[in-house]
């Protein structure tokens, strides 16, 4: 490790030590701490900052010089991270980052400090190095994009002016493999719900009153089970109407992207074997195809031994994850639809919708499409493979719908990486690659016609 580099770790490190998890509100002095400590570091590198309030968590924004006749570019980030429970899994403490087997472990190391700050310290040594940046650079870093931005879209209409940019760059995806650079396109929209399902009016003998009373344990589980055939298809009516259709030269593509074979996935998941929409690869399932998912399902008495209740309700949490051309809203709908139609007799179901999100798709080779990409090779020393991402950052489309800017999703992560899970890692060779890339792409920003 050089030494230069060996200061960039420090830097992450202090970050990482910041408990900035935007969820609790018990952390909410460690959310602004950290917001205050990047404004601390920016301004040492000799940037324009500003600490902006929000209804809970603070933005923060930085600039450097613009000059007239220069790209403007907008680099975003969230410095928030994700609860630590199960605390007990983790084999170190969560905010004490170690370097261990040529990874960094802790609580953000991949989701989004480290990601974000292979970006920041990128900048300053391009700074320290040439005095200025070929273009005109904005940093957006934000604490609550863990609890789905809330009052990010507020702040981004109301500062729609000084956000005014060419390009965004993102680094919070990730690569398909170790060693193989790779840029998303394109991102799953998303629509939550909860449903409860009541019956009697309390939890009732089993045996007094089983067979003669509708159970909500039982009724919920139909629900669960009405969502797919037995072959794995969506069979809310509808659902896939809107579907934008996948390329013939993205299912080429992809059938040859490293780390995405049904053995591949099999292993990173730990499952005895894959499921899912007839037709279509596990790539394509992932990242092209919309899905419904039960996240959680809950009723009658879940202690030791038995107790023979017919329990008085039940509960599901749901998510469905969209692609392009859905509409959160319209999916919505049509999964309430389903669920009243479905509901047995005997019960009440009642739906509470949840977060929603727009999927986001951009043309990767655009001219700025094709910068990222350039800036990819030429860091990591390889062609880098382009993917639309399973997962959902709705701010994204947020920001191309203000702004009017699309972004490139350069993603640093890999998927052994355990975001959102114990034991979080970055891998050293993705933070120090981030660093030079985060250089490169600047300087192919700059060039675009």
């Amino acid at each position: 490790m050089t030494e230069q580099f060996q200061r960039q770790v420090n830097d992450l490190f202090e970050f990482l030590r910041f408990p900035s998890v935007s969820t609790a509100s018990e952390h909410a002095g460690d959310v602004r701490a950290c917001g205050e400590w990047l404004v601390g570091k920016l301004s040492g590198m000799g940037l324009s900052v500003d600490l902006h309030e929000t209804a809970k968590h603070p933005v923060v924004v930085a600039r450097n010089l613009h000059v007239d006749g220069r790209k403007t570019v907008l680099i975003y980030g969230h410095y928030d991270v994700q609860p630590v429970d199960p605390v007990e899994l983790w084999d170190s403490a969560p905010f004490e980052p170690e370097i261990r087997d040529g990874r960094i472990w802790a609580r953000g190391a991949t989701d989004n400090k480290g990601q974000m700050m292979a970006h920041v310290l990128g900048v300053e040594q391009m700074l320290e190095e040439r005095g200025e940046l070929p273009v005109n650079l904005i940093f957006l870093f934000e604490g609550e994009e863990e609890i789905g931005s809330p009052n990010l879209v507020p702040f981004l209409e109301e500062h729609q002016g000084e956000l005014a940019c060419d390009v965004i760059a993102v680094s919070d995806t990730g690569m398909v493999a170790r060693g193989v650079p790779t840029m998303g396109y394109g991102l799953r929209g998303i629509t939550c719900c909860e449903v409860t399902v009541r019956g009697p009016k309390g939890d009732l003998h089993s045996g007094v009153y089983g067979g003669a009373v509708a159970n909500p344990a039982t009724a919920v589980a139909r629900l669960v089970a009405s969502l797919h055939d037995a072959d794995g298809k969506i069979a809310i009516d509808g659902f896939y109407d809107d579907v934008k259709p996948l390329e013939n030269w993205e299912r080429e593509m992809w059938a040859q992207i490293p780390g995405m074979s049904k053995e591949d996935v099999q292993e990173i998941t730990g499952s005895p074997d894959l499921f899912g929409e007839p037709g279509y690869s596990s790539a394509e399932r992932l990242w092209a195809r919309p899905t419904a998912e039960v996240n959680g399902i809950g009723s009658g008495y879940q202690g030791e031994g038995s107790k023979t209740v017919l329990p008085s309700e039940a509960m599901a949490k749901f998510s469905f994850r969209l692609v392009p051309n859905q509409d959160p809203a319209d999916i919505s709908r049509k999964v309430q639809a389903h669920l009243v139609k479905y509901a047995p007799a005997g019960v009440t179901v009642e739906v509470e919708v949840g977060h929603d999100g727009k999927p986001y798709y951009t043309d990767p080779n655009s001219a700025y499409g094709m910068a990222g990409q350039a800036a990819l090779e030429k860091a990591f020393g390889k062609k880098p493979v382009l993917i639309r991402e399973g997962g959902s950052i709705p701010i994204i489309k947020d920001m191309q719908d203000i702004l009017g800017a699309d972004s490139l999703l350069l993603g640093l992560a890999l998927p052994d990486c355990q975001i959102h899970a114990p034991n979080e890692n970055y891998y050293l060779e993705n933070f120090e690659g981030g660093i030079r890339m985060s250089q490169v792409l600047l300087d192919e920003l700059a060039n675009v016609k």
